[in-house]
C-alpha cells in the first residue's frame, strides 16, 4: 500500500485507511545528493534559510520512522527506529562507569549519542552488507549534516546551534577524543543488547549471531566488561543449541565475505582480540 493516501483510502468520515507511519528512505537515481533525496519527501521541502527551527524539527521525524536496516534483513519489519537506538544510547551514556565518567564530559556524550546518526534521516541506515563504500557513506552523511546545520539551522540563533551540532557530529566521526571513543563503544553495545532481546523474544528461532562481530570492535576496557556480560548472557540463552558465534575468540559460521564487509565498515574502530 502506498504511504500517501488516495481518494480510495479515505472514508466519508475522513478516516484514512493507510499506514501513515511508513516513511520510505529516499530513493535516488544516479549520484546521491541531498537535494535529490529531499525532492522525494512526500511532505514537501523543509524551509531553508529561516530563523525558525520548525523545518529542522520536521526533518527529525524521519529518525522516528526510519528503521535500523540490519534487523529488516531478518524480517523484523517493525523493529527499532534510528531514534529508538539513539535514545537508549543517550540513556546508557548517563551511566558511564566511574573510571570513565571522571575523565569525560558526560553531557557532551549524551548530545553525541543523540546526534551521531542524524544524517540517516536522509541517507538511511547503510549497513556493512549494503556494498556502499565507506568513503561514499561518509560523503553522503557529511553533505547531509551540512544541509541540516547550514541550510536548515544556519539562520537560527545566528547559526550557533547548527555549528555545535555539526562539530559534535564531526568529533564522533573523527574518533579521536575519549568522548567519541566512548560513544562509539556505546553504539556497538546498544546493538548487542538489541540482538539478544530480539533472539529471546523469538524463543531461539531467530539467530542473529552475525552481529556478535561488533564485540570485537569495542575498544575501552570498561565497555568491554559490558560487552562480555551481554555475550555471556547470550551464550547462556543458546546453551546446548547450535548458534552463530563471533564473539572475539570462537570461529563462527559467518562467511568470510561478510566478515570482510564488517571489517571494512568498522575499520579504525576498537581493537582486535
Amino acid at each position: 500500500m502506498s504511504s500517501n493516501p488516495t481518494e480510495n483510502d479515505i472514508k466519508p468520515n475522513g478516516v484514512v485507511e493507510t499506514d501513515l507511519g511508513i516513511v520510505p528512505v529516499p530513493k535516488v537515481e544516479g549520484t546521491w545528493t541531498v537535494d535529490k533525496a529531499v525532492e522525494t519527501i512526500s511532505t514537501g521541502k523543509y524551509a531553508e534559510g529561516s530563523d525558525s527551527p520548525i523545518g529542522y524539527f520536521h526533518l527529525l521525524e524521519r529518525l522516528k520512522t526510519t528503521k535500523r536496516e540490519g534487523w529488516t534483513r531478518f524480517a523484523i519489519n517493525r523493529g527499532e527506529s534510528i531514534s529508538d537506538h539513539m535514545y537508549r544510547m543517550s540513556m546508557m551514556t548517563m551511566l558511564a562507569p566511574a573510571s570513565l565518567a571522571e575523565k569525560i564530559d558526560v553531557n557532551r556524550c549524551i548530545k553525541m549519542a543523540l546526534i551521531h546518526d542524524m544524517a540517516e534521516a536522509l541517507v538511511g541506515d547503510i549497513t556493512p552488507v549494503d556494498n556502499v563504500p565507506k568513503t561514499e557513506k561518509n560523503r553522503r552523511e557529511a553533505s547531509t549534516m551540512d544541509y541540516i546545520t547550514k541550510r536548515l539551522l544556519g539562520n537560527v540563533d545566528g547559526g550557533k546551534q547548527g555549528e555545535q551540532i555539526r562539530a559534535i557530529w564531526q568529533e564522533y566521526e573523527d574518533s579521536k577524543t575519549l568522548e567519541s571513543l566512548f560513544v562509539h563503544d556505546i553504539d556497538k553495545i546498544e546493538l548487542l543488547l538489541q540482538m539478544v532481546e530480539y533472539e529471546k523474544r523469538a524463543k531461539g528461532k531467530l539467530d542473529l549471531g552475525e552481529f556478535t562481530f561488533v564485540k570485537t570492535k569495542v575498544g575501552l576496557d570498561e565497555m568491554r566488561v559490558w560487552a562480555d556480560e551481554i555475550i555471556k548472557e547470550r551464550e547462556e540463552f543458546w546453551a546446548g543449541k547450535e548458534h552463530v558465534r563471533r564473539d572475539g575468540g570462537d570461529e563462527g559460521v559467518i562467511t568470510q565475505e561478510k566478515e570482510q564487509m564488517q571489517e571494512a565498515y568498522y575499520a579504525g574502530h576498537g581493537r582486535k582480540e
